[in-house]
């Protein structure tokens, strides 16, 4: 049996990864690495359990570091592993750092990689996201993209052959693990109907650590005349306490804070709401499976196909008035298969096989 180890290092990527993993160990090894970039402390077993994801065979418990410091390190461990195990491929998944060193490290050693969401591109090369797209995607084997513009935007930079449109596994995982979630949890836990809030969530270093711009988000989400359901990571909670805005928001009555949430509770925070505001590049998508608009705290986005299709609006906090922007907003018809038809891991495992014919 060939041996397959998958890089991942947050968890996001670990939702990914769920839908490719129990379709590919029926015919690989797998074995799966967590880098640890992002610490989770949602991550306990429970979340592996109620998502049925496998665990990780290593856990390298990186943590927060410098970009390059960061990688550097993920870069030497998984070479170690990699020197170790002896895979016949390595799947890696997305843009983040992790992605790049699990990229790096196959390479150098000539291992085949496997790179799942290919293709997308900011064309903001100030974002390090960007950079760790473009070199995975230039180091990969096949390249599985989930949109025709993915598949596009590689044929702009000469990789044709090596790549499968695929379909966005994000869209199996929300497919499979929403009626969980719907099943589980119930809105009112909130103090919430459906439809009677807004879901926000901020987390990019774009958006927290300049002030000014955190600011004016805040008093963007003040001026809403909806409740603002709000999860806090705790990076987030500490740099609003040190600017003297987490008292602000407390004050006003609207802004719901609540603690980060599971998964399932996400997606349910999600389907039920009126809208979402987000800086975050998985709920944007989330949004669009949900059906319900969204409103993207960035200058542009790597998922475009949201914001041509109408759903999903960029929102510069210093020069739009959000509140304005959501009265405004008019929506358009939806595309069901603009992220594929649900099947994307099936169709990324039989890339797999294929390629190794």
């Amino acid at each position: 049996m060939r041996k397959i180890i998958t890089v991942v290092g947050a968890r996001p990527q670990f939702i990914k990864v769920a839908p490719v993993s129990r379709i590919l160990r029926k015919t690989y090894q797998e074995i799966l690495v967590n880098t640890g970039q992002h610490y989770d402390f949602n991550m306990s077993g429970v979340f592996f359990d109620e998502l049925q994801i496998p665990r990780p065979d290593y856990n390298l418990e990186v943590g927060s570091h410098s970009h390059g410091k960061q990688t550097g390190i993920m870069l030497g461990l998984i070479e170690e592993i990699l020197l170790k195990e002896k895979p016949d491929g390595v799947i890696v998944y997305g843009d983040t750092n992790s992605t790049l060193a699990g990229a790096l490290a196959a390479s150098k050693l000539h291992i085949p990689i496997f790179h799942v969401e290919a293709g997308l591109r900011s064309y903001n090369k100030q974002m390090p996201e960007e950079i760790n797209r473009i070199m995975t995607d230039h180091l990969s084997s096949l390249l599985f993209a989930p949109t025709e513009r993915a598949v596009h935007n590689l044929a702009l930079e000469n990789i044709v052959d090596s790549v499968r449109l695929s379909g966005d596994v994000m869209y199996d995982a929300v497919r499979y693990n929403y009626m969980i979630a719907r099943d589980r949890f119930e809105i009112s836990k909130f103090g919430q109907s459906k439809g009677s809030y807004y879901l926000c969530t901020i987390h990019r270093a774009e958006n927290t650590d300049q002030p000014a711009r955190l600011k004016a988000i805040v008093d963007s989400l003040m001026s809403l005349n909806m409740s603002v359901i709000l999860p806090l990571h705790p990076r987030t909670h500490k740099i609003l306490k040190d600017l003297e805005l987490l008292e602000k928001i407390i004050r006003h009555k609207k802004i719901q804070l609540i603690e980060p949430v599971s998964y399932l509770e996400m997606l349910m925070l999600e389907m039920e709401s009126k809208g979402i505001i987000t800086d975050s590049g998985g709920v944007q998508k989330e949004a669009y499976f949900a059906k319900v608009p969204c409103f993207t705290l960035r200058e542009e986005t790597e998922w475009v196909e949201t914001v041509n299709t109408g759903w999903n609006t960029l929102v510069n906090p210093f020069d739009m008035d959000l509140s304005t922007t959501i009265c405004q907003k008019k929506m358009s018809n939806y595309i069901d298969d603009l992220y594929g038809d649900g099947n994307a891991s099936q169709k990324i495992v039989d890339g797999i096989k294929s390629f190794y014919i």
